[in-house]
This record gives C-alpha cells, structure tokens and sequence, in this order.
C-alpha cells in the first residue's frame, strides 16, 4: 500500500510560482510512476503531469506545457511540481497520485488528499 501525502499548496498572486512536494512511503518509489491532477469546483478532475519511476520521461497537460516541471528524487521518496506563471485558472486542488504503470488519466491506484492552489488576480 503506497500513502501519498502532499503539500506546498497556498495562496499566490498571478505570475507568481509555487512548488508542490508529494511525500510516499510504502511500496518501492522508484517503481511507481507518479503524476499530478488537479479539480477546480464544480469540474472533473484533470491530468497535469506525470513523470516515470527513473525520472527519464516526463509528460504534461497543453495546459501546462512549458509553466509546469514535475520531477522525482527517488531517494527522498517525493515528487515535486514547479509552477511558474501561474493563473487564475490553475487554481485548484492538486492531487499526486501513484501506479506502476506509466499512465495521463486519472485511472492511477494510489491518491492523496490533495493540497490547495488558489491564484489571486
């Protein structure tokens, strides 16, 4: 049983950045890939980024591309989203999630609790 545990998330104006941290423990980290949702109210949740358990391949959301960076220390067992340029738009509640498969829906086995992005314009 992996447990995700999140943090990071707070309150930021647009422009600003934030940097999300996922913390696992149980199973073996660098087996699992990892990704980042997010759910805005009254929206489904969607998909943000996802990187592999090595850290060798990353994928990201057009919505995203080229604001966000997710990446892995697989020996502190936690994933990170760096977010920069941030938007009205990407606030939200921030899920990390984890599977042993390499995967951009929200169809992965293990979940946090999720953390709070709200970006103030």
């Amino acid at each position: 049983q992996v447990q995700l545990v999140e943090s990071g998330g707070g309150l930021v104006q647009a422009g600003g950045s934030l940097r999300l941290s996922c913390a696992a423990s149980g199973g073996t980290f660098s087996s699992n890939s990892m990704g980042w949702f997010r759910q805005a109210p009254g929206r489904e949740r969607e998909f943000v980024a996802a990187i592999t358990g090595s850290g060798g391949s990353t994928y990201y959301a057009d919505s995203v591309k080229g604001r966000f960076t997710i990446s892995r220390d697989n020996a502190k067992n936690t994933v990170y989203l760096q977010m920069h340029s941030l938007k009205s738009e990407d606030t939200a509640v921030y899920y990390c999630a984890a599977d042993d498969l390499f995967i951009v829906s929200v169809e992965y086995d293990y979940w946090g609790q999720g953390t709070q992005v709200t970006v103030s314009s």
